[in-house]
């Protein structure tokens, strides 16, 4: 079996973020936006940094204002995710970007991505979960009114909160009110820490928050005892690669702490982030950790098995998504 028929599982991805650059282009010139300087001469996505790359997603971002739009870039995500293997996908979705938080205008937009997700499910076989999202850098005020927006919708679809934005903004604590809006809900929590925030924000998310999972999370490799108490709190982490190595957190696939952080029995996952703007995909991520590391089916079952234990999903779908995968 190839590494793109695989069958794969990807808890970490930003439907925004996966949004093709010709999708984002052309829905700009329908709706007669100039965001020009959001593309470089190839048409792909250009930014010079993390804090470029994040104006540059916002600016993709504003082109999609209706929750047509929102379940077209939802059609368009899962068939790309589906061509390479996926069965099941967690998207991060934030409020702030779909109807400004709120609640009403909020419930339009999930009505269009659940229904696109269950479209897809029945003619790709691919299963979507959404997890809400705010925005750290847009400050813990509006963090609330997105926990809100979560905490209402909580149910099949919506099962997860957490957070993500610059780590640069503020502590995770400030934004605890939220995540235990969303705790009080049912739903399972995440949280963006431990890129570019070094391993305290790990540590704060963790013990401030009560987070099962946490975005990225690669920097622990620098505090071994937070390794550890990562491992005894059964932490999972939801490890980007691809996106490390392309932001420059890491200068090559080989210097990536994945395996490190493996080897130390940490429960690790792969997923692509925000795929093109990464230049990346399921199918490569998995193709780059077999060149670099040397994984093999097994430990690629490994990997396997530590998505769908942390998936935020019930128990019936994880049982078919075991099966589907032999897993069981």
């Amino acid at each position: 079996m190839s590494l793109k028929q695989m069958k794969k599982i990807e808890l970490h991805l930003h439907l925004e973020g996966a949004a093709p650059p010709a999708f984002i282009r052309g829905l700009a010139a329908e709706k007669k936006i100039d965001i020009h300087r959001a593309f470089d001469e190839r048409g792909h996505y250009a930014y010079r940094d993390f804090v470029h790359f994040l104006q540059v997603y916002e600016a993709a971002t504003s082109v999609l204002q209706t929750p047509e739009d929102y379940a077209r870039l939802l059609q368009a995500v899962l068939q790309e995710s589906a061509e390479h293997g996926v069965i099941y996908t967690e998207l991060f979705v934030s409020p702030d970007f779909c109807g400004g938080s709120d609640v009403a205008a909020w419930r339009d937009y999930l009505a269009a991505l659940q229904s696109t997700a269950a479209e897809a499910e029945a003619k790709l076989g691919i299963t979507a979960r959404g997890i809400v999202t705010c925005i750290r850098h847009f400050g813990p005020d509006k963090a609330r009114a997105s926990a809100l927006c979560a905490a209402e919708t909580a149910g099949d679809f919506i099962t997860g909160f957490g957070i993500a934005g610059d780590e640069g903004i503020g502590k995770p604590g400030d934004y605890l009110w939220s995540f235990d809006c969303a705790r009080e809900a049912g739903l399972r929590l995440t949280a963006h820490a431990g890129e570019w925030g070094g391993p305290q924000s790990v540590r704060d998310a963790v013990r401030d928050l009560g987070v099962e999972r946490i975005g990225h999370g690669v920097r622990a490799i620098e505090d071994l005892a937070l390794v550890d108490e990562l491992g005894e709190r059964a932490i999972t982490l939801e490890v980007c690669p691809g996106s490390n190595v392309a932001l420059g957190l890491y200068p090559a696939w080989r210097k990536h702490p994945i395996e490190t952080l493996r080897e130390r029995g940490l429960k690790v996952t792969v997923s692509t982030d925000d795929p093109p703007f990464f230049h990346t995909t399921m199918t490569r991520e998995y193709e780059e950790l077999e060149r670099a590391f040397g994984w093999d089916e097994a430990i690629f079952a490994e990997i396997h098995r530590n998505a769908l234990d942390a998936a935020f999903c019930d128990t019936a779908t994880r049982d078919r998504i075991a099966k589907d995968m032999e897993l069981t």
